[in-house]
């Protein structure tokens, strides 16, 4: 990986750097972020969209790469935001719309692009504090299951995401842009199975999962006695039985007609929405 990319030192605030070239080393390191090994390796995804890197920055994630096309030019929250980028370590790059195209994989792409450091958080330092929701994933495997899930999350006033096992990268291109956003607002959360047994034992919530084997209706479980974790399973194989034993709860959602099962993201949201309704109010809509 090309320096720049890695290591963002001190820049003269201001200072643009400008490209249109398809075989800048940069452009090809900000390319590489569509394969997870790049992910991996420099701890950095890409985002789209300038209001997904003003919110990103208004809550303190670090950018490495600002990338604006170079329609940008001149307009004062473009400019604005490459000033904070500059003031914030990272570089600024202006490009053609061929070399915008290429970064975005997408034949219109958004005037804005910014190359963020991922971020997780332990799950050992997770506490479950009163009225809190957290959802807890099991082996999802759809990055767009995934990002509809952050989302929704996010929508419900949930706390966050856990991650178990071998999920889907939350920060693939695909699963950033089903987030529409809310992927910086939630705090996620990497454990595998035996971390996540461990912690449940302690934290001081209840965990509700959905089960093909669960007995109970889902608007019967009381959700207002202690925090929730709402527990989803893999979205062909559901929990397995050494997740399920932990659940406080197991719950079913009741169906009519011919469909034998929801979509992962449709059962979390209506989980999610459920065990937070004595929480939600029209009138706290911002």
């Amino acid at each position: 990986m090309n320096d720049d990319f890695r290591e963002q030192g001190p820049r003269r605030v201001g200072q643009v750097k400008e490209v249109t070239s398809l075989s800048n080393p940069i452009v090809k390191d900000i390319k590489a972020l569509s394969l997870k090994k790049a992910r991996d390796e420099t701890k950095s995804f890409m985002a789209e969209g300038l209001k997904l890197v003003i919110d990103a920055l208004d809550l303190g994630w670090t950018i490495k790469v600002l990338v604006y096309s170079k329609a940008g030019r001149g307009k004062p929250l473009v400019e604005k935001v490459a000033a904070r980028t500059v003031a914030a370590g990272g570089l600024v790059l202006e490009v053609s719309d061929k070399v915008m195209s290429a970064i975005t994989r997408r034949d219109n792409p958004q005037m804005v692009a910014g190359v963020f450091e991922q971020r997780f958080r332990a799950l050992k330092d997770v506490q479950l504090g009163k009225d809190e929701t957290w959802v807890a994933l099991d082996r999802v495997r759809d990055p767009g299951n995934l990002g509809t899930i952050i989302r929704t999350a996010d929508a419900s006033g949930a706390s966050g995401v856990i991650l178990i096992g071998d999920c889907t990268d939350p920060f693939s291109l695909e699963t950033v842009r089903a987030t529409m956003g809310s992927l910086f607002a939630m705090p996620l959360v990497k454990t595998s199975v035996e971390e996540f047994v461990r912690w449940k034992a302690k934290c001081g919530g209840q965990v509700v999962a959905t089960h093909l084997a669960g007995a109970v209706d889902y608007r019967t479980i009381d959700y207002k006695r202690k925090p929730v974790v709402v527990l989803m399973g893999n979205e062909q194989s559901g929990l397995p039985d050494e997740l399920a034993r932990e659940a406080d709860a197991l719950a079913r959602i009741p169906q009519a007609g011919r469909a034998d099962s929801l979509n992962l993201a449709v059962a979390t949201g209506v989980m999610l929405f459920e065990a937070r309704r004595h929480l939600l109010a029209l009138g706290e809509v911002k």
